[in-house]
């Protein structure tokens, strides 16, 4: 047995695993973008309203960027969504965040502060938008919202951008034909429950945490958005060409959809940056995005659906120059 399995001295042994490591190290190396060491440094990340997807998501990615870069400092910025979002960034305000293609397009041709410094990073996911009433509600379409109480989400959210429009679509004044409330879904959940609203908007990924308790009970539905609505959102212009019809799929909400699908509206979600954003770091978010979906993905569900093939595709947004050098480096 000794002869097959000759001893291997102490030293030896040694020597062999501090070879070992020396090989980890510089396969770890190569592996680094260029051998480079991590961007260092701090970036502020505007994220949205407490209980929504996109504060859950920048949590969650800030996190996962504390491992690709230990040097960097990430500052998570409340806000009320989209509109406000898009704001910070093109103002320098944040450096990073997620906004809706929608809100961004509007941004643009409003020619709001900064809007030609704004460049895509990586298209995400897409909102759904949710019309939500209580279960026992006499509210069957959009046009039924005439005289009730509708929160609309918070002012300079995404939210706020849609509802209003779908409003106009569906032929009422969101400021004369209704009671509009400013709810977001930290609140919004609670006091329709509370019978204090008659229905709220809300747009985001599926599903949406803020809403999940208030499913588990089967305590609302949910109001459709047909086909002929999204046809006339259309004709509104102004980066209304960005919604398209779908349906928020059964298994959404399964204890309110009963396994129905619910026509609806949807919009996708873009990260994006600045011009002046040092392209090597945004080269490294860009990697980050795309390598963490799977971990993100396991407590948000809508990062599952982050994809590399239509990752690069950030229309209205053209790329910045560091996203666009990752998508090179892994193009096949």
């Amino acid at each position: 047995m000794s002869k097959m399995f000759p001893r291997v001295s102490r030293r030896r042994a040694l020597r062999g695993a501090a070879v070992g490591v020396v090989a980890l190290g510089l396969l770890l190396w190569w592996l680094l973008p260029l051998g480079e060491k991590p961007p260092s440094g701090t970036i502020v990340f505007s994220t949205g309203t407490p209980r929504g997807v996109y504060q859950e998501y920048g949590e969650r990615l800030r996190a996962e960027l504390g491992k690709d870069m230990p040097g960097l400092k990430v500052k998570l910025l409340n806000s009320a969504g989209s509109q406000e979002n898009v704001r910070r960034v093109a103002t320098g305000q944040a450096d990073f965040t997620i906004a809706a293609a929608d809100a961004v397009a509007t941004y643009q041709l409003r020619h709001g502060s900064g809007a030609g410094r704004l460049r895509g990073v990586a298209r995400l996911y897409d909102d759904y938008m949710h019309l939500i009433v209580p279960r026992d509600s006499d509210i069957r379409s959009v046009a039924d919202l005439r005289h009730k109480r509708v929160a609309t989400g918070l002012p300079n959210s995404g939210v706020r951008l849609i509802a209003e429009r779908v409003l106009r679509a569906g032929g009422i004044d969101p400021r004369k034909d209704i009671t509009p409330v400013g709810d977001g879904i930290d609140i919004g959940p609670t006091r329709l429950r509370q019978g204090k609203i008659d229905a709220f908007f809300w747009s985001g990924g599926l599903p949406t945490k803020g809403l999940a308790g208030l499913a588990q009970k089967g305590a609302f539905r949910f109001v459709p958005i047909d086909d002929g609505l999204v046809a006339r959102l259309h004709d509104e212009g102004e980066g209304a060409g960005y919604y398209r019809a779908t349906n928020i799929p059964e298994s959404a909400y399964p204890n309110v959809q009963h396994g129905t699908q619910v026509p609806t509206i949807a919009v996708s979600n873009l990260l994006m940056t600045r011009t002046d954003m040092d392209p090597r770091l945004t080269e490294w978010v860009t990697r980050t995005v795309l390598d963490s979906r799977d971990d993100i993905g396991r407590h948000v569900h809508s990062a599952q659906l982050v994809d590399l093939r239509t990752a690069i595709y950030t229309d209205p947004l053209p790329l910045q120059e560091g996203a666009r050098r990752y998508y090179r480096s892994v193009k096949p």
